[in-house]
């Protein structure tokens, strides 16, 4: 069935749920036809066909009993994309050659939406996601950061330990693969000790994210929504001792408390958004002991389900309008 002419493409996996679900509500709701797109579904379960002549070009996507063309499609919601799900019908020495096509093929269908409203814009998602561009962007409009050291060399990692007095957390700058994520191997923040350091040498396979270990009252997850922000603080007391990274499988967290930012911090976030150009962005601060507000990153599609399921914050309904706004 193909549907009405205003269409907002929501571009997700199989396994996405409750953001998805509310985001794709919230657009009814305003009288707006969602489509969603499970990436990890194509090619096997959705069709996509591009047809090019002398003066056009034809997209086509078909899932399931719904189908839609590129000039349908007013808006884009980029939450997620995820290489595809093959059986073990497909030969190994096969799959990666079929796993390239296929984003060739999706990469292709993103260009067909160019003139689309888009949160946000994959190239610019794609500068945001480095870290060390965060940082220098970060310490640009005011933010407070941690003390940082990116290295492959062991002796450097050393002696920012002793700089540090001892206090120091390693992370990697990205997670080592979408298969590893529901593991907990380096893909969270961790607490170095001495004794970790004594093998360091294997930096040199791999540079490591080393910050200094700010001492923590709250945790925040920040959502900014088109110039909105929604703000999830978590009591750090509570975990304390456990892990240093709340989002760590098996942490109690405690409750997500309500929390009111600053005005310069607000400042600083719009200014910092500004720059990337993005629209939608999920935010970590630290708040110390003694109040200041320490930036740790943006995930420029960042998770916020909880902020909107526990403390009842409008998200879903902010994304639906930067959508169709």
């Amino acid at each position: 069935m193909s549907l009405s002419s205003d269409v907002v493409l929501l571009i997700t996996h199989s396994g996405d749920f409750f953001t998805i679900d509310r985001v794709a509500e919230a657009l009814s709701k305003k009288g707006v036809q969602p489509f969603r797109f499970d990436t990890d579904k194509f090619p096997l379960e959705v069709q996509l066909t591009a047809q090019f002549d002398k003066s056009k070009s034809y997209h086509w996507l078909e899932y399931g009993a719904d189908s839609i063309s590129t000039e349908q499609v007013k808006a884009v919601w980029m939450r997620r994309i995820w290489e595809p799900k093959f059986g073990e019908e497909l030969a190994p020495q096969f799959r990666e050659a079929c796993i390239k096509e296929s984003r060739a093929t999706l990469d292709g269908f993103w260009d067909s939406l160019r003139e689309a409203r888009w949160v946000d814009d994959l190239e610019r998602i794609n500068v945001a996601h480095n870290k060390l561009r965060q940082l220098r962007v970060a310490s640009e409009v005011g933010f407070v950061i941690p003390q940082t050291l990116i290295t492959n060399k062991a002796e450097a990692a050393r002696e920012f330990f002793q700089q540090v007095k001892g206090k120091m957390v390693s992370k990697l700058l990205t997670a080592l693969s979408r298969s590893m994520e529901q593991t907990s191997f380096f893909l969270y923040t961790s607490v170095v000790k001495e004794e970790d350091l004594h093998d360091a040498e294997s930096l040199r396979y791999c540079p490591m994210v080393f910050q200094e270990e700010i001492p923590k009252q709250l945790e925040l997850r920040v959502v900014y929504v088109n110039g909105n922000v929604f703000v999830g603080a978590l009591d750090a007391s509570v975990y304390a001792g456990e892990k240093v990274d709340w989002r760590s499988p098996g942490v109690d967290v405690g409750k997500w408390q309500h929390h009111q930012l600053p005005e310069e911090i607000v400042g600083c976030l719009k200014a910092f958004m500004g720059k990337f150009g993005l629209l939608f962005g999920a935010f970590d601060f630290i708040v110390t002991p003694a109040g200041e507000y320490v930036f740790l990153e943006i995930n420029p599609s960042g998770e916020w389900g909880m902020l909107e399921k526990d403390l009842d914050l409008p998200i879903s309904g902010a994304i639906a309008d930067a959508l169709i706004s």
